[in-house]
């Protein structure tokens, strides 16, 4: 079974449960060892754990702080939304904090802070990508962001959700200094862009636009040698005010390299463009749910 096609209820709460444990040594072994606080509840519960050192020994542990600014949450969002708003994310926060509690801390970048932004920002990169395939969250601020987009339509999730991230990265600037703050940053671009990366790089596909003078052959070729659909467009040279028929279609990264070799044997004069396709819903790449 294909990641990028529909999983099975087990896969996906698998991924969820691999995913959060990530997670949970970026945050316990990188990012709370270093000072480094990226956003998220992960990053208030670090500075709440800094603050509290002097009450109790060793702060409030990071599961207790991430677990309990959850619980309200869940009630609100179940409240306004419904249970099936907030299932996925019970089971996502329930095993981020057990991770949390339960996993040994290594310090794994030492005193090196930009070690810890890259170890850091790829492990909880990689951790959120699985728990977003497996279709689950782990509440914190993308669920807080959510409930508040209720009430202001005219901000979508996403800006809000970056407007409460800084908010707790700023923070953690004025708590842990200015230095390890733009050290923070970094972790946070990287976790966004391999989280972003393993998303979408499992449904990453290729689009061909094909302007030819033997649209039957590279037709035929396609559809008989890669097995893939193939539409036929008309189109018209505007400097030769000649009509032709363009090609289109999708295939995926390794079909590519095979397709634009055999364009070139048919019709080395063949004008070829090829562009990235992020999603693809149909026969042959993303099943429909």
């Amino acid at each position: 079974m294909s990641l990028s096609g529909k999983k099975p209820w087990y896969l996906e709460y698998c991924l969820i449960f691999i995913g959060t444990g990530l997670m949970a040594l970026a945050v316990n072994s990188v990012f709370d060892a270093a000072g480094l606080v990226t956003g998220g509840f992960s990053g208030v519960a670090i500075l709440v754990k800094s603050w509290t050192k002097g009450l109790i020994d060793g702060g409030i542990p990071l599961w207790v702080t991430n677990f309990t600014l959850n619980i309200p949450l869940f009630l609100i969002g179940a409240k306004i939304r419904g249970f099936s708003f907030v299932k996925k994310a019970i089971v996502g926060e329930v095993s981020l904090s057990f991770w949390l509690a339960v996993q040994p801390v290594w310090n794994i970048a030492g005193d090196d802070l930009l070690l810890a932004a890259v170890y850091g920002g790829l492990i909880q990169g990689v951790g959120i990508g699985l728990v977003f395939l497996g279709r689950g969250t782990t509440g914190g601020t993308d669920m807080m962001a959510a409930i508040i987009q209720k009430y202001l339509k005219h901000y979508s999730i996403a800006q809000i959700m970056q407007l409460i991230d800084a908010a707790i990265v700023l923070v953690g600037m004025y708590v842990f200094g200015i230095h390890r703050a733009l050290y923070a940053m970094i972790a946070v671009y990287l976790v966004t862009k391999v989280s972003d990366g393993i998303i979408e790089g499992l449904k990453f596909s290729k689009a061909a636009y094909i302007i030819t003078g033997k649209p039957d052959e590279i037709a035929r070729m396609v559809m008989e040698d890669l097995d893939r659909g193939i539409t036929g467009i008309k189109a018209k040279g505007m400097y030769s005010g000649e009509e032709k028929l363009m090609l289109f279609c999708v295939v995926s990264k390794k079909e590519i390299v095979y397709l634009k070799e055999r364009v070139d044997e048919i019709d080395p004069n063949a004008f070829v463009i090829v562009s990235d396709a992020r999603e693809v819903h149909g026969e042959g790449f993303i099943e429909r749910a």
